[in-house]
Parts: structure tokens; sequence; C-alpha cells
């Protein structure tokens, strides 16, 4: 049993955010905005994530407009939707383009990082006093607005604070007020919190480089003090702007990631931002930034080993695992099974549809995904983290999958039709030919056991079939089944496909029996809902 800690909240209750993120001009467009809404219902989601940027919300120092803020908020109250809001200020992907242009034209005042060779790059120092007061003053008079304006409804339930933040183009700045800090003593409390924690990453390097109770920070991190430094300045400077929002209002707050762990060299300030919270100085994140609740890693990584790593190192105790950026494939059901994933977004949801709003064909595997978790969001909410969740995940060349369940063995069958089991039914088979499942159509899904006798079932393009565990005779011998059928199909009561209600009651759509059931399993698509099944002893 994991406790899953529910940051996410609607009306009072747990909510399991899903949906995408739009392009990053949406927030400036309405027709692009209106775009994006429309594509969160037709993905079946529930909240849309968007930007709000700082040159737009202060265009000049002082002066604030909200006006495209309300309309946000407007739109997806009529839509039916909630909000993240993105706040793109000082750091959006490494760089400062966000800023305000009063900013971006006074380096004197508000400091840019300086690069090795003494020249600067296009990044806001996080060392510059000037910028974090502006940065925390334009935030707190966005939470104030968001609260005078939002705060009983609650359609923003949520703001990722900067994005992707880090340096590109450097390890560190070496500016002269930066150089300092570099060879000044680091803080106690950072050798405090290596020492209390007894293990982790910077805990490794530090014990590496001589494990120092003081010194400065080459003294305890080596070559790695660059970027260990840098990720705790931008903590601190992060934590200190959240902190100036939730001291107006109190709403869940976030940093993403761009990840390190990508198919090149894993140089900080080159292939990913020096300083941002990847798995490397995560611990550094999570001791300096009390005001924050998630540290979020876009995880795209396609591959098993690299989706299961990323998954790994963000779904912490101290830590929810929450994807604000994804590639919305078939991971997002192991996630959300084996790393009590508590809400998952795609990234460019306006790429999904043509311009007269149709699904683009390679898109329709994502659609399918997220028809599915949708349809199961409140067995989610009741059921991750007691180990009721099964994953559904057809690798490469992976026929078939097993499952241990309680009581029952499962096999889950992959493929459109087999020549083992058959067809499905006359809504989803076009005749009895044998055919083979597209490669771009694997299966993918969550069998969910309720109870020994109780089980729901989503996804797409997989069959499941039950057997009983054997038990033991008077003997102490395995008792086995002696009925084929039984062997192979388990006792089934009945078969459901449904829906949930709004207090999250399973209403039953349309029965299966007979032929839709023998030899063909416990069969799901996409546009069935949820499966239940009923067995018995």
């Amino acid at each position: 049993m994991t406790e899953v800690k529910r940051v996410f909240v609607v009306d009072g209750q747990p909510f399991f955010p899903l949906g995408g993120q739009s392009c990053n001009s949406s927030g400036y467009n309405d027709k692009e905005s209106a775009t994006a809404f429309k594509v969160i219902k037709l993905l079946h989601g529930n909240t849309l994530e968007i930007p709000v940027y700082w040159d737009h919300v202060e265009p000049l120092e002082g002066t604030f407009d909200f006006t495209a803020v309300d309309e946000l908020i407007t739109t997806a109250r009529r839509h039916g939707v909630k909000l993240i809001l993105l706040w793109f200020a000082t750091w959006k992907n490494g760089n400062m383009d966000y800023a305000p242009a009063w900013v971006k034209t006074d380096p004197q005042r508000f400091k840019r990082v300086i690069s090795q060779t003494g020249s600067d790059i296009w990044n806001l120092s996080s060392h510059c006093k000037a910028t974090l007061r502006a940065d925390k003053k334009a935030f707190a008079a966005l939470c104030k607005h968001l609260k005078d304006k939002d705060g009983t409804d609650r359609t923003v339930i949520a703001i990722q604070v900067q994005n992707e933040p880090g340096i590109i183009g450097s390890d560190r700045d070496y500016g002269p007020e930066a150089q300092a800090i570099y060879d000044a003593h680091a803080p106690a409390k950072l050798v405090t919190a290596m020492r209390k924690a007894g293990e982790g990453k910077i805990f490794d390097i530090w014990q590496k480089s001589g494990a120092n109770n003081s010194g400065t920070w080459p003294e305890l991190f080596g070559w790695e003090a660059g970027e260990i430094l840098t990720a705790w300045s931008i903590a601190c400077y992060i934590d200190d702007v959240a902190a100036s929002g939730k001291a107006v209002y109190d709403v869940p707050m976030f940093i993403n990631v761009w990840m390190m762990e990508q198919p090149w060299w894993p140089i900080p300030g080159e292939s990913y931002p020096s300083g941002g919270a990847v798995s490397k100085v995560l611990d550094i994140y999570k001791w300096f930034t009390p005001h924050i609740d998630i540290i979020a890693p876009d995880n795209y990584a396609d591959d098993v080993e690299g989706y299961k790593a990323n998954s790994v190192a963000y779904s912490r105790a101290d830590n929810p695992y929450f994807t604000p950026e994804t590639a919305g494939d078939q991971n997002m059901f192991r996630g959300i099974a084996d790393y009590n994933l508590i809400g998952n977004f795609f990234f460019g949801i306006e790429y999904i549809v043509t311009p007269d709003g149709a699904v683009r064909p390679e898109y329709q595997t994502l659609v399918d995904n997220f028809h599915c978790v949708s349809s199961a969001i409140p067995l989610l909410l009741k059921y991750q983290g007691t180990g009721k969740i099964h994953s559904v995940v057809q690798e490469y060349k992976l026929t078939t999958q097993r499952l241990d369940l309680d009581g029952y063995m499962g096999i889950v069958d992959f493929g459109e039709k087999t020549a083992r089991w058959g067809g499905k039914d006359w809504r989803h088979n076009a005749g009895w030919m044998w055919n083979e499942q597209p490669s771009m159509n694997r299966g993918r899904g969550l069998v969910v056991q309720a109870s020994k006798n109780e089980f729901y079932l989503v996804g797409v393009n997989y069959r499941l079939f039950l057997r009983r565990k054997p038990t033991l005779d008077k003997m102490g011998a395995p008792l086995l089944v002696s009925d084929w059928a039984t062997k192979i199909f388990g006792y089934i009561v009945s078969v459901d496909e449904g829906h949930f209600d709004r207090k999250g009651e399973f209403i039953a759509d349309r029965r299966r029996n007979g032929d839709e059931i023998f030899r063909r399993g416990l069969w799901v698509e996409s546009d069935i809902g949820v499966l239940r099944v009923i067995t018995c002893d």
C-alpha cells in the first residue's frame, strides 16, 4: 500500500487532471486558445495547461493588464474545463524570451548570465535581486487577481512557476556577483541537508569530493559545482517567487523540468538547461523549495527503460508523480499503474486536429489513449497505491502479457484478431478473416481488480483471459480445474460495457454474453468505455 498525495483538488474532492498543453502562442490568440479548449473536450480531458506571459501582463513596469487571463477563465468555464496556468517569466526553456521589454533592454539593472568567455547570454541571472523583486511583484499581482476573479469558482487549479528553468549556454553565471558566491562557503543548510539524507545523487557527489563539513562550492562538489550552485540558486529564486504568490492566494504550484535523460551528451548548459531540476540535483530542489508542491518532469521518453528511469526518479515519497508534458503514448498507462501518476498532459494539442476540427490520423492512437484514461478516472482516484491497478502495454513483438491477480492468473492476448480466439463483435470486426494487428496500434490499457471477483478494464486492442489459481486438496496437492472452458475463461457471471457517473458509480450501458465472451475473451476498445467483469468461485 502506497499513499498517493492528491495535490489537485476540485470542489473539495481529489481530482485527476488530464488533458493537454496549448502551444506557446495560444494564450495571446483567442482563436487558437478556442481551438485548444475544443481539443480538450475531444480528448475527453478535463484540464487545459496554457501560458500566462510576464511581458503580456506587465508591458510597462508597474502597469498590469489581466484581460487575457480573464478571457481564458471565462472560456474555460464555458467549456466546463479547468485551467493550469504556466507562468512564463524569468525562465522559459533556458532563456528569457517572455520577460518584458523593459527588463530585456536594461541589462545594467536586470543582470544577464555571463558565460565563461565573458560574454552575456540571453538568460537572466538568478543572482540578480532586482530581477527577483520584479518577478515576485508581477507573480503576486497575478495571484491576487486570480483570487479576486476566481477565488470562489476555482477554475484555475494550479500554477506552474516558470518553464523549464535553467541556463542554456553555460554551466553557471560567471559574472562578478555570481563568482563571489561560487568562491564563498556554500550554505551550512546544504551540508546539514546532505548529512540528514545520507543518500542520493547530491550526497554521492559530495562524498566523492571529500565530504567536507564546509567549504566553497568546488571544495564540496568538485567539477560539478557549477551546475549544483546554479540549481541551488534557481531553486531558491523560484521558491521566493512562489512564496510571494501563495502569500496572497494558496493554490498548488509546481516546477517543470527539461530532462537531462535524453539520447545525447549529458552536459549541463549544452544538452539541457544547467540548474534545472534534473534527477542529479532533484534533492537540492526538494530541500530548498518548501512553497512548491511538485517537481514535475517533462517525460517524453518513448523507450521503456528511459520512461521507467524518469518515473522512478520523480515518483518519490516527498514528490508526487505528475507529468505536465508528455508524448501521450502507451507509457501513460505504465505511469498510472506502476508509478501512481496523478495527472498527465500532452504538449501541443492544437496539432491533433485539422483546420476543420477532425482528428489527424497520426494522432488517433493518442486520442484513444486519453479516452481510455478519462473513462477510468474514478478507478484511479480510488485504487492508485493499492496494487490493484495493472498496466497492459504491448512492447515490440510482444504477443502476450501475464498478470498476477488476487486468486486469478491473467493472460493478456494482443492483436485485433488471432487464430486462437477469433473476433470481437459486429461493431469492431469487418469479417472473420484473420489479420495481424497494425504495428502502430499496439495493445495498451489498464486492468483494475477492485475485489477478488470484480474487474474493470479499459484500453485498446487487447483481450484478457482469467483462470483461477490452483488450490490445495486435503492431501496438500494442487487441485487443478478439469473443465476446459473454465481453464481458459474462468467462471464469468457478467460482462458489462459502461461508464461512471458523477458520483463515481458504475452505470452499465450494454451487456455482453454468449459468443461475445466465449472464445473471444474480455476484449476492450476505446469506444466501449469501461468493461466491468464479475466472476464467481
